[in-house]
Formats: C-alpha cells, structure tokens, sequence
C-alpha cells in the first residue's frame, strides 16, 4: 500500500494504524518478532543440551548442574520487570536493541567460562536481555498490528518460542556430534548477533509509543514511521498532558489497573506452574516408565511440535471467537490432558499422541495469554504490565520443578502427580472469569 491510495486518514496516527490494511513492512515486521522469540526458546534449549557436556568436562554433579540450569530463569525474571519498565519510559526499540546485544555477549562469554561461578553469572546476564526483550517484543507486535489481525499477530509471534526451540534443537543436536558443547552456544550467540542489524534498520519506534510519550521532534518521527509502513502523514498529534506522559510502571497497582494487574498475573502464574511439568519433567516421566533417554528427548519434540500447532490455530480462532473465553477453554484443555498424561500406558504411540496434545493445548493457554497482555495493557503500561506478568510467570518455571519433584520424592504416583499439577491450569481458567476487557 502506498500514501496515496490509504483511505483511512485521522489526526490520530494509532487510528489509522488500527484500522488500516497491514503493509508488507508491517508483516515483515511481525516476523522479525518472531524471529526474537524464538531466540528465547534456541537458548533455553542450548543450556539443556550443553549440561552434559559441561558436567563431564568440570566434573559437576546434578546438584551443580541443576543450579546452572535456574540462573537464567532467575535473570529472565527480573529482565522482564526491570526492563519492561524501562521499555514504556525509553521506548521499545532502544530496549530491545539493548537486549539483543546484553544477550549476543552473554552467550558469548559463556565459551569463555572455566566454572560454574563465571557460567552462573553470564546465564543471569542473558537472562537480563531474554527478560527484556519479551517485555517490549509482544508491545511492539501489537503495536504494529491492526485491530483486525492483532491477536493473531501476538499469537504468531509468542509460537517463535516451540518453533525456535525445534529447530534450535535439531541444529544443536548435529552440533554436539562433532564439537563440544561451546559450539552450541557460538550458535545462539551467532543468530542473536544478526538480528541486531537486521531489527536496527528495519523496525522503526512504536507510533503507539511516541504518540504518548511525545518526545522532542515526534511528529517528524511519527510520520517517518507511518511513511515506512505505508500509511498517509498526519500534520498534527493528539494532545497529551505532561502527566499522562509520565505515567508508568506504578499504575499497574493504582486502583483502575491493580485488578486487572493481579488476575492476569496470578493466571499466568498458575498455567506456567503446570505447563512447566511438560517441559521439565516428561523426558523423566518416559524414562520411568521404561523407556530409553532418547526417547524423553524425542517426547519432549513432540509436546514442541504440537505447542507450535496450537498457538497458529488459536490465533487463526481469535479472528472468529473471543479471546478470553478461547483461551479460557485451552487452559482447561491443557489439564485434562496433563491429567491424562498420568493416567496413559506405557505405550511410545500413546505417550506421542498425548505428549503432543499436552503443548497443543498448554501452549495455546499460554499464547493465549501473551494476546491477552495488549488486550489488557494501556499503552503507557503495555510492557510494564507484560514484563511483570511474564517475570512472575517465571517464578512459576522455577517452583513447578521444585514441587513436582518433592512430590515424586514423598512417593505419590505418576497419575496423582499430574493430577494435582494440572489444577493450575483449571485454576487459571477460573481466575481469568474475573478479568474485564475495555471493547
């Protein structure tokens, strides 16, 4: 579409990005984003498979290991929070450049380490920039999507994460058969180091941002953007009060927002707690029935495969059904297949079927939840809000091991184990009831 032939014309820019058919810019956009996420779900993976290879080079026991494996997610967690803030008060785009650099080096230096102190402390960094980055990268897809398409645009872009974590996996696999387990790192260094260059030039500042921010010479800026996404200038902006620019981070807890703030959260909380038993815990759970490592890992594919599935499907679903109520009945879904997982013989076609259906359905509950984050986010709080929710989320990847595994250890079985981790989901699905969306 060029500036000429766009119908959709208002003194409001965010107006006209609303309403307007998305541009290839704006698509490609999109893609790039995710692109990023995918990142996410590549270095969570590398440390998976280079734990091997690092415990047996400096003779590290479980134990050691097992803390190496939590330091990023607690960087991640505090990434989210911190620097989601920081992305409503700077803007996304310098954010999210400082993150892909934060982590390019973090994996870097991880090749460089010779302990588990050095190696805590890099992970803690690229968790920092991993952190960041998913605050203001689903802020920035809405941002650049239109009404019509938006919750699919999130849903695409929060599915980088499985399909990341496949094809990062794959690579990584072929990688370690002919070089140590630094190289696995080289690689999510290297992929993160191109999409510096690649977002820098290509992805402009949010218009949603500049409009509410309004920095100096921001009409020049916005209409640049709206000339890239091809879209008609506008000649004057919307009128914001020096107070509503300062507004931030706080007014996640004031009183129009805190409800809002604390179900979103505790919601996110509960199906990250239960999804988290999947992606830990399965390639365990095969092995005790019987089965060879190999096939945990090859289990764990497949509940990948079918998260990426399901996310595409329930965002084609968003521009037919509503949102919360779509991924009210996913959460729901998602623990009665968990709860099913228990309950399944020890059959490798069974266990693939349901292992698939377990990240369908866990998955879209979760990426059904990244939609609802712009959904339920003002602008000025739009990845503050994201970043909080998905850093507390975080504590939830961290306790959902701890508890499945203290169950295991008290001696309760399989089927009670996956029962009773799965409540997290249903509850969820109820707690979101209470959650009230502006039409």
């Amino acid at each position: 579409m060029t500036t000429n032939d766009n119908p959709f014309m208002n003194i409001d820019p965010r107006e006209t990005i609303d309403q307007a058919p998305m541009s290839l810019l704006q698509i490609f956009i999109i893609a790039i984003t995710v692109g990023l996420n995918g990142l996410d779900g590549i270095d969570v993976l590398s440390i998976s498979f280079a734990s091997t290879g690092i415990a047996a080079e400096w003779g590290i026991d479980k134990g050691g290991i097992g803390i190496v494996l939590s330091m990023e997610l607690f960087g991640m967690a505090a990434g989210s929070i911190a620097l989601g803030w920081v992305a409503d008060t700077i803007g996304r785009r310098k954010t999210m450049i400082g993150c892909l650099i934060t982590m390019a080096i973090g994996m870097f230096m991880v090749t460089t380490v010779n302990n588990v102190v050095e190696l805590s402390l890099w992970r803690i960094i690229t968790g920092l920039g991993i952190g960041g980055l998913l605050s203001a990268v689903t802020a920035i897809t809405a941002e650049f999507s239109n009404i019509k398409n938006r919750h699919l645009c999130v849903s695409l872009m929060a599915i980088g994460y499985p399909i990341g974590g496949i094809i990062g996996g794959e690579i990584a696999r072929r990688l370690l058969v002919e070089y140590d387990w630094r190289s696995v790192f080289y690689l999510g260094a290297a992929l993160t180091t191109i999409f510096i260059p690649l977002f820098y030039f290509v992805v402009p500042e949010s218009v949603y941002w500049l409009v509410r921010k309004q920095p100096a010479g921001v009409l020049d800026k916005v209409n640049k953007t709206l000339k890239r996404i091809g879209h008609k200038t506008v000649e004057v902006l919307p009128e914001v009060t020096p107070e509503v620019r300062k507004k931030s981070f706080g007014d996640l807890f004031a009183p129009g927002l805190r409800s809002t703030t604390i179900i979103i959260t505790v919601a996110y909380f509960l199906q990250i707690t239960t999804y988290y038993f999947i992606l830990k815990w399965l390639p365990d759970v095969v092995v005790g029935m019987g089965f060879p490592a190999s096939e945990g890992a090859n289990m764990l594919k497949y509940a990948n495969i079918g998260g990426a599935l399901g996310g595409a499907i329930l965002g084609l679903m968003t521009l037919r059904l509503d949102l919360k109520k779509l991924t009210m009945a996913t959460l729901a879904l998602s623990a009665v297949f968990i709860t099913l997982l228990g309950r399944i013989p020890a059959d490798l076609d069974y266990i693939k079927i349901i292992a698939a259906l377990c990240g369908f359905f866990g998955n879209s509950g979760i990426i059904g939840m990244y939609a609802l984050f712009p959904a339920a986010f003002p602008t000025h709080v739009r990845a503050s809000g994201t970043g909080f929710t998905i850093g507390m989320g975080r504590g939830g990847a961290i306790l959902s091991p701890i508890i499945v595994g203290f169950m295991f250890q008290v001696g309760l079985p399989l089927p009670t184990v996956s029962m009773l981790i799965s409540t997290g989901a249903f509850m969820a699905a109820g707690v979101l009831i209470f959650l009230k969306l502006e039409k």
